[in-house]
């Protein structure tokens, strides 16, 4: 029986484990120690964000987010219809109404004409998410941004390091939101960051974080104890997973090299075989620097997706499509409304097949992949 390829494997740095028997033989395994302090400072150097803010997960960094922008029962967000439910569920958890939007049919990225024509003047954000690490196209967000006075908030879970015109995602925006889940290049099983460029919202942001307290001023001597200051929550990761995320940082152009390795040799080897089949395989903006997150297949229709999704599982290939949208989910039809019918974002995701993408996966593994989805005859 020929081994199983998994669709995706977490990558296990160096040190994690030295890092980790520091922690465990220190007394101090709660955040905002050493390694709180140095992954922070490798997340900064990767993405040049002026301050970053280690989370929990990428779910709460959108909410803390959500609770910096202050949106509320009277507030829309704009969101991408084709997006991993915490892109929603941050904002409606503070009472405010997700307006659904279509995508970019070319990226899955959140379509900018269509966030236009959704502003209302309840309108307070639009939630723009780089879809695979490939920027959306910022320019058009930014200026709908700017006319009507809105935040933008970049959820960059699959875009570390990913440029557009030569600024990194996460740092466009208002404010920038990282996930370093065991799924994700970067990972320490479950983690998240929060990017700011506004100190004002930066020193916020640090209070909430800390269930509303200035502990870390006080931890820096900055004051001579800590109290209840504002709201918030528990979202400060322990030294545990910070220990792991800075080995991961550290390797961070190791990692990213070998997913290169992986996306390249898809992108060339599947062209041809894509091209007579009427597949549309991931493409790459020319102003977009990418992160090989994801290698995708647009298939001509659901029947023939579920064909090649099938057809790989039989040689031991896992290789799944992607979102539910979420206006039509049931969540999104309780806490949303969608002005104009996400048909783009429905179709992305009837035709969507991606397939493994891992640093690790050798040439052994990226050819029996290849061959089988050649053999499939769209």
């Amino acid at each position: 029986m020929t081994d199983r390829i998994i669709f995706s494997r977490p990558f296990r740095a160096a040190a994690e484990r030295d890092n980790l028997l520091t922690v465990l033989d220190s007394d101090h395994s709660h955040g905002d120690g050493q390694f709180t302090r140095s992954a922070t400072a490798r997340i900064k150097a990767i993405t040049g964000a002026d301050h970053a803010l280690l989370t929990t997960s990428c779910t709460h960094a959108l909410e803390l987010g959500a609770l910096l922008l202050e949106l509320g029962p009277d507030d829309e967000v704009i969101v991408p219809s084709f997006a991993f439910t915490s892109a929603a569920t941050a904002m409606a958890l503070r009472g405010a109404t997700c307006v659904f939007v279509d995508i970019d049919d070319t990226t899955g990225n959140i379509d900018p004409a269509a966030a236009a024509t959704a502003v209302t003047a309840r309108t307070k954000a639009i939630v723009v998410m780089h879809y695979g690490g490939v920027a959306a196209d910022m320019a058009p967000l930014l200026d709908i941004a700017a006319t009507f006075g809105l935040a933008i908030i970049e959820d960059n879970a699959h875009g570390l390091g990913g440029t557009w015109r030569g600024r990194k995602l996460g740092t466009i925006g208002t404010l920038g939101t990282q996930s370093f889940h065991d799924t994700k290049n970067v990972h320490c099983g479950e983690g998240g960051a929060l990017l700011l460029a506004d100190e004002i919202l930066m020193h916020r942001a640090e209070i909430m974080r800390e269930k509303g307290t200035d502990r870390a001023r006080f931890l820096r001597g900055q004051v001579d104890k800590y109290s209840w200051q504002d709201i918030g929550s528990s979202y400060l990761p322990s030294e545990l997973n910070a220990a792991v995320l800075d080995a991961q940082l550290a390797e961070f152009d190791t990692i990213q090299t070998n997913r290169h390795r992986v996306w390249n040799t898809y992108a060339s080897a599947l062209s041809e075989w894509a091209a007579r089949n009427d597949v549309r395989p991931m493409t790459i903006p020319a102003d977009s620097g990418h992160t090989a997150h994801l290698f995708y297949l647009r298939v001509p229709t659901e029947d023939r997706r579920d064909g090649l999704i099938e057809h790989l599982a039989g040689r031991g290939i896992v290789a799944p499509f992607h979102y539910i949208p979420l206006d039509s989910s049931p969540a999104g039809l309780k806490y949303g409304r969608t002005p104009v019918p996400c048909t783009r974002s429905a179709n992305f995701s009837a035709t969507i097949v991606r397939l493994p993408l891992w640093p690790m996966l050798s040439d052994a593994q990226l050819r029996r992949i290849i061959d089988a989805v050649t053999d499939y005859r769209v």
